[in-house]
């Protein structure tokens, strides 16, 4: 039998030596990629070029076409190696390298993408931006010989007009990246926020808007706050109606679990098929309270299916978790999870399954004889069908079917996993999974949680207990920025409340003091980086994207970490945020709905409750049960012991009564006796939300 050889490569750049999957997909171009660093624009000014920068990521459909289509050809590597130096940037691995250029890209076109390309003078100011780019120009967008070609020579002939644009591009992107607007929040701004959303809300199909739709999971948490805080049904029945038509449609992978990027239609039907880790982190907040808030069983189904999901196929295997999935296999997007009816057929008639079931699994699923996937080129059906429930189902009747099918789909070929660890997702990661472990009653959740932070606190900090953003097959690297603290603070906090462990609580103080200490501007908001060494503008982000803004989320957790420590000084950190931010968010609400949940938590009773006892024993059991069988988005609870009254002061002397597990209830300030019995905590609870 022949032997299997490393298949050789005719061009091989500096990217073979980098750890990130994206920049290694590139590292055969005949392109001289560079990674980003001092040595490349220490060349690029030696050599008197200017930089191309391309910024990207592993699982971005159309990085992946315009890599075949131009950085592959040896015509366009020819073009760009003769007039440029040029840097490949991963924007998972540096997102503040891509916040800072996607900037400057809207600031120059009025809007961004991916991928990302740029060209830089060699003190990386941007001059040009675009994002798709063909080879050749066509249909009026410009193709990337012609524009490289242009520029080379521009360079060469007119430098100081170049250099004038430069410059006066680097200075707007350096004036009005330091987002800022100090003043004092509206409360009324809530209300305004919530009557903006709802106007988008999509009546007939769910979600928010036209399509494309995505599912920005801090809309969903936002409106189930607002609706139980300020006594809005019609706010958390816009997230149920959302959440349903999300489960139930293509953009749910109904036999592996988790959910696609997003929604290409109106209905949910024709995902984007990528995988991203934070949507899954997202997502599983948003159902485990919804189901909370709620009471529909399904929302606490589609919780475990994605923990599940991840658990099965996205776990490292020292207990953390991977980044995402692509879209692509086969070189074609998608083909791994759709099906003929004529596959679904015959490979579940071989497991002796009657052709009356599967006809009823056929209909529950939305298959087609012809097929549900219509070609957005030529809009004819592909006989290919994306599994969709087509109503109110009992999954529990085709769970069999479905652990066949997805037998039978895990023996095709997979898409391409991109299996770098970062802090911040992972951060989002762990407080999704014990959130669904402590209010779903599933243990093997918290004990995952448990495993991811004990990853990241052993593997991704320096001997500082600064924390890095990358690990990567044995190698962590990447100082860490303020969404990899402020999503570890969150995970950890959620991870205490599940487990009742202090060191998890004690983390996440000694990590909430560094980003104070690394990442706090002088007025009260958070910079993405913690100095500016690298970049040629220090970004300061509230708006909220894919994902709630790193400052959102610091305002959040200073918020609850000031609850359940009594620390007064930590909620003033965080009024000093929304201080800070104050006139951006007067000028758009909607575009801050994360900050306007720490807003509403900030403006309405609190409760902090502390057990005291044997947080083992039945009696133990019983009041979490009480406490955690509403939806209680403004209470925390913390167990008292040695470890948490040096972490809680407030909690010294509290003792148990009458020998078994004893609650002190505080709500506003004020504390009411110490109770030991089920019936009375309830009666308490629903006392004090009464008020």
């Amino acid at each position: 039998m022949a032997e299997h050889s490393a298949p050789q490569y005719k061009y091989t750049n500096a990217l073979i030596h980098e750890s990130s999957p994206y920049l290694q997909q590139h590292a055969h171009n005949p392109v001289n990629w560079r990674p980003w660093g001092e040595e490349a624009f220490s060349l690029a000014r030696l050599e008197d070029k200017p930089i191309f920068l391309s910024i990207g990521y592993s699982t971005c459909h159309w990085c992946h076409v315009m890599e075949h289509e131009s950085f592959e050809d040896p015509a366009v590597a020819e073009v760009l190696n003769r007039y440029f130096i040029t840097i490949k940037v991963d924007r998972e691995e540096r997102p503040d390298i891509d916040a800072v250029y996607m900037h400057a890209a809207q600031m120059i076109n009025g809007s961004g993408g991916w991928p990302l390309n740029l060209f830089l003078t060699p003190d990386k100011k941007p001059f040009y931006a675009a994002t798709y780019l063909p080879k050749h120009s066509r249909f009026g967008r410009p193709g990337l010989i012609e524009l490289a070609e242009r520029i080379g020579d521009m360079w060469q002939q007119d430098r100081s007009r170049i250099e004038a644009s430069a410059e006066s591009i680097g200075t707007a992107v350096a004036n009005s990246i330091d987002m800022a607007a100090p003043g004092k929040i509206d409360i009324g701004l809530i209300d305004k926020a919530y009557q903006q959303t709802a106007k988008t809300f999509d009546i007939s199909h769910g979600g928010f808007g036209d399509a494309p739709k995505f599912p920005t999971a801090q809309r969903l948490l936002f409106l189930l706050r607002y609706g139980v805080l300020k006594n809005k049904p019609e706010a958390i029945k816009m997230v149920a109606n959302t959440l349903i038509a999300m489960q139930r449609g293509g953009i749910h992978d109904q036999m592996g679990g988790g959910f696609h990027r997003y929604s290409t239609d109106t209905n949910w039907l024709l995902p984007h098929f990528e995988k991203m880790l934070y949507d899954q982190a997202m997502l599983m907040m948003a159902y485990t309270e919804g189901w909370q808030a709620t009471g529909n069983a399904s929302f606490a189904s589609t919780a475990r299916d994605i923990a599940e999901y991840l658990l099965r196929d996205m776990r490292d295997s020292g207990g953390a978790f991977y980044s995402a999935e692509d879209a692509d296999s086969e070189g074609v997007e998608g083909k791994f999870y759709v099906w003929s009816a004529a596959e679904i057929q015959a490979d579940l008639s071989k497991h002796g399954i009657n052709s009356k079931h599967i006809q009823d699994f056929m209909q529950a699923y939305g298959v087609e004889e012809d097929g549900n996937f219509v070609d957005e080129a030529t809009h004819q059906k592909t006989g290919a069908n994306i599994l969709h429930r087509s109503g109110p189902i009992d999954l529990a009747s085709f769970a069999a079917d479905r652990k066949i099918l997805l037998n039978i789909r895990d023996k095709r070929i997979r898409p391409f996993r991109d299996d770098k660890i970062l802090t911040d997702w992972n951060g989002l990661t762990i407080a999704a999974l014990a959130q669904a472990g402590r209010l779903l009653g599933e243990p093997r959740y918290v004990e995952a949680a448990s495993e991811a932070a004990g990853f990241i606190l052993g593997h991704l900090r320096n001997n500082s207990g600064e924390l890095l953003h990358r690990w990567r097959a044995g190698n962590a690297a990447i100082a860490g920025q303020l969404e990899d603290y402020t999503s570890m603070v969150w995970g950890l906090t959620e991870l205490y409340e599940a487990s009742f462990e202090p060191r998890w609580l004690a983390e996440a103080l000694k990590l909430n003091k560094i980003m104070l200490s690394h990442f706090k501007g002088k007025d009260g908001g958070f910079y993405l980086a913690a100095n500016s060494d690298e970049l040629i503008a220090r970004p300061m982000e509230i708006f909220d994207g894919a994902l709630p803004s790193g400052n959102a989320v610091a305002m959040n957790n200073l918020l609850r970490l000031s609850r359940l420590t009594g620390d007064a000084e930590l909620a003033a950190e965080a009024a000093a945020v929304v201080d800070h931010f104050a006139g951006i968010a007067e000028r758009a609400p909607s575009g801050v709905l994360h900050l306007l949940s720490a807003v509403l938590m900030a403006d309405s009773k609190s409760k902090e409750i502390v057990l005291v006892g044997d947080k083992h024993s039945d009696a133990a059991n019983k009041m979490l049960a009480v406490i955690r069988q509403h939806y209680r988005p403004n209470t925390v609870v913390l167990w008292h012991d040695k470890q948490i009254e040096q972490l809680a002061p407030f909690t010294r002397g509290q003792k148990t009564r009458h020998g078994t597990v004893t609650a002190y209830v505080c709500e506003n300030f004020q504390c009411n006796l110490p109770v030991s019995s089920v019936v009375d905590l309830e009666s308490l609870l629903q006392q004090s939300s009464k008020k």
